[in-house]
């Protein structure tokens, strides 16, 4: 179902399809060419970037991904994340697995 399993670390890739013409974007900017891990899969739903222009839209993975606060904003104290919904084709593997803060570290969560 899933090509990105929990606890993968995986990279949003840093592309800007609004600079090729009207789209509909799902993907924050602050989050391009940033590394996050995997919480879970959510499941398959039409992509709606296509939705949007009332295109055929193929069912994509979805996922809960976590990145370090203070890595985004500079702001937030160690262990606080931020928690988005990310389609499968703005996401790749970094090659590396773990966790972006300390072991035992209780943060506070932002779900957006």
């Amino acid at each position: 179902m899933s090509d990105f399993a929990a606890g993968q670390r995986v990279r949003v890739k840093a592309d800007f399809p609004e600079t090729r013409g009207p789209c509909h974007i799902r993907t924050p900017h602050y989050l391009r060419g940033r590394t996050g891990v995997v919480e879970r899969a959510l499941g398959r739903f039409p992509n709606p970037e296509d939705l949007a222009f009332a295109r055929p839209a193929p069912r994509r993975a979805l996922y809960h991904v976590r990145f370090d606060q203070p890595a985004l904003w500079q702001e937030g104290a160690v262990g606080d994340a931020v928690v988005v919904e990310l389609f499968e084709h703005w996401l790749e593997p970094t090659g590396t697995a773990g966790q972006l803060e300390p072991a035992g570290t209780a943060g506070r969560l932002e779900t957006i």
